[in-house]
């Protein structure tokens, strides 16, 4: 049996610290399914397919790697699809309290572990709302998404 995990997120945009997490997880499941949730109180800056077409740029050609549109809770879309796992990435202990508590409370609805994975130092600095503010403002994010020029709104 193939052990399936879900990366959920909104990856609004999809940084580098986000694809160190991709690469530290598919070490360990033969199959990574990269889930862009829809968060309906949210205001995105990258529409969902550039978003979409951006996270297949990176990945593309990695055959244990597919990235897949989902609504409503993680845990359903993990049950609809066959993953028993739910793949975070933490960057330091405020992650880790947050992360931890939505952990619990997904194990105990629905069965489904987490596990963490740790980015590595050089991009514990990096959240996609910095980035996002310095695109907004007009400055290159080209130091913290891979194939940034894909991302034109």
């Amino acid at each position: 049996m193939k052990k399936i995990a879900v990366f959920p997120g909104s990856f609004d945009p999809f940084t580098k610290g986000h694809e160190c997490v991709v690469e530290k997880a598919v070490e360990l499941f033969d199959h990574l399914v990269i889930g862009i949730g829809q968060n309906t109180s949210k205001n995105y800056l990258f529409d969902i397919e550039q978003r979409k077409a951006h996270i297949e740029s990176i990945f593309e050609g990695q055959q244990n790697v597919s990235i897949q549109q989902f609504s409503g809770l993680t845990v359903e879309f993990c049950k609809e699809i066959g993953a028993e796992y739910i793949v975070r990435g933490l960057r330091d202990s405020k992650d880790f309290g947050y992360e931890r508590s939505i952990a619990q409370m997904n194990v105990e609805i629905s069965g489904i572990e987490s596990v963490f994975f740790m980015t590595v130092p050089e991009y514990t600095a990096i959240n996609s709302s910095i980035v996002r503010e310095i695109y907004k403002s007009g400055g290159s994010i080209e130091l913290f998404v891979t194939n940034s020029e894909l991302l034109v709104k």
